[in-house]
């Protein structure tokens, strides 16, 4: 069965940096889209980043382009997210989901917390 994994998260101090992994597995992880996925507490899911199967399409919300990169290695099977400058509002439950700009929060997440 479909199976992603999140770690990485953590509390850091504004500006601070994290870098979230996503392991895949049960498909063929290099046939897909994905999507980083965050919930804040108390507001729906958002997309944050996605990225095409060979890499060549990435995308992100405004509210962290210039900050965050998205990137993959389909011979691990695993999608990172690199967050640099972080800020108070970055926090929340960050999810990984295929498809491409999708908003699903299917798996366990990892918090991310930043806060002085």
């Amino acid at each position: 069965q479909v199976q992603l994994v999140e770690s990485g998260g953590g509390m850091v101090q504004p500006g601070g940096s994290l870098r979230l992994s996503c392991a895949a597995s049960g498909f063929t992880f290099s046939n897909y889209d994905m999507t980083w996925v965050r919930q804040a507490p108390g507001k729906g899911p958002e997309w944050v980043s996605a990225i095409s199967p060979r890499s060549t399409l990435k995308s992100y919300a405004d509210s962290v382009k210039g900050r965050f990169t998205v990137s993959r290695d389909n011979a691990k099977n695993t999608l990172y997210l690199q967050m640099d400058s972080l800020k108070a509002e970055d926090t929340g439950l960050y999810y990984c989901a295929r498809g491409f700009k999708v908003t699903s929060t299917g798996g366990q997440g990892t918090q991310v917390t930043v806060s002085s």
